[in-house]
């Protein structure tokens, strides 16, 4: 949709000029006929005149608008909207945000919405915001004229997903904090305890085992090259994050994310339970299966999964049934088959696909609440092996030396 700049006569017959969006010049002098606004002159604007950024110059400190800013937006839009609110009225009544991001974001949308553009078109220049499923969604429901479902199922969509988040949080914050008690022990041992120790074994001039060689070697290592153990980290994470960015890359990592174990199989039902609630919102909005199947691959947020939904949508293009496409994906357990199988024979696959996503998300939620049970013989072993090496390393010669003495 292009943007014009255009100078009309009101019906009061005082001369107005503004910008109007439209796909062509004729549509934007109807648009403005519509308006009572005769148009005297109509020119389109270039991109680099109709372009206008709002939110990506705000800098690195203004936060991002967070999934709670997205789930209040939906749900207040969903009210208003099934109120009756006019939806630029609507907007503006929810500019008055928190979040700096949004309301800038807002602010523009409704002065796209004045310029006769409709909302999911306004929506859309601000992917960072609204994403492409999101503003599929709105565009849908202007469509039909069920705006406000439209955005009660986003509100719900967003709320499910603000609740998994909330879920892995609380989960991983235990072990998180196990593994960061256990760096900082490490780097006090090597910076204060071992030194000390060292000098003792130096005094006493005594033959060390190999153990407590290697663990005096680590702490000099620590204390004097400790900026070459920074370098490593630093160069080690630029190479790792650029090639995390390449396709290839990106790909990898999100195929092996599955396979760790004790948390793959939970981040995969997970991302197959978001698949299914979002297929299924899709469907319900009465997006076509393969735009709904676009859509769902880029919702997903794990490469490796998303091509094999691109994989789906191409088969089905080719006349292949959604069951028979599913089964070749390998994505789905053969219980979920069976609900995509009878969702497909009574035509009610959007009703069972919600049905899966709430079994992968209860699966998904038991898991998480037992993950922190099932790592915590890990932590303990990690614990103990570092005590084991430390006892190794530091009382082994020590008992040496008071046997030494007791012989003399």
């Amino acid at each position: 949709m292009a943007s014009f700049a255009y100078k009309g006569r009101e019906s009061s017959g005082s001369l107005v000029d503004g910008t109007i969006d439209a796909s062509d010049a004729v549509t934007a002098a109807k648009m403005l006929m519509t308006r009572n606004i005769v148009p005297v002159d109509i020119k389109a604007l270039t991109s680099k005149a109709s372009k206008k950024e709002v939110s990506s110059d705000l800098g690195l400190f203004v936060p991002q608008v967070s999934i709670d800013d997205l789930v209040n937006f939906a749900r207040q839009m969903y009210s208003l909207a099934k109120a009756g609110i006019p939806i630029i009225r609507a907007v503006a009544g929810l500019s008055n945000t928190n979040s700096k991001r949004m309301r800038l974001a807002l602010t523009d949308v409704i002065e796209q919405l004045e310029r006769g553009r409709n909302l999911s078109s306004a929506l859309a220049q601000h992917p960072k915001i609204f994403n492409q499923l999101f503003v599929s969604v709105v565009h849908v429901g202007e469509n039909t004229g069920q705006l406000d479902a439209a955005f009660k199922q986003l509100a719900e969509y967003l709320q499910r997903e603000q609740e998994t988040r909330k879920q892995i949080k609380a989960a991983t914050r235990y072990p998180m904090f196990v593994v960061f008690a256990l760096v900082a022990a490490l780097i006090v041992m090597n910076i204060f305890v071992i030194p000390v120790f060292a000098g003792m074994f130096e005094k006493f001039d005594a033959e060390l085992p190999g153990m407590t060689l290697f663990l005096i070697g680590m702490s000099d290592f620590f204390i004097t090259k400790w900026w070459v153990l920074i370098i490593i980290i630093i160069v080690c994470f630029f190479i790792t994050r650029r090639y995390l960015d390449t396709k290839q890359g990106r790909y990898k990592w999100d195929k092996l994310k599955l396979e760790i174990p004790l948390v793959g199989s939970i981040i995969e039902r997970s991302l197959l339970g978001r698949f299914a609630r979002s297929f299924s919102m899709m469907l319900k909005a009465g997006v076509p299966l393969t735009t709904a199947l676009n859509l769902v691959a880029d919702a997903v947020s794990n490469s490796y999964m998303s091509k094999a939904i691109i994989d789906m949508r191409q088969r089905i293009e080719k006349g292949e049934g959604l069951s028979r496409v599913a089964l070749a994906s390998g994505l789905f357990t053969p219980l979920v088959m069976q609900m995509i199988n009878v969702g497909e024979e009574t035509g009610r696959v959007d009703e069972l696909l919600q049905e899966v996503a709430e079994f992968y998300e209860r699966e998904v939620e038991y898991d998480l609440k037992s993950l922190t049970s099932k790592i915590e013989p890990i932590l303990i072993a990690i614990v103990a092996a570092m005590v084991l090496v430390l006892a190794l390393g530091i009382f082994t010669p020590m008992w040496d030396m008071m046997s030494v003495v007791q012989g003399k």
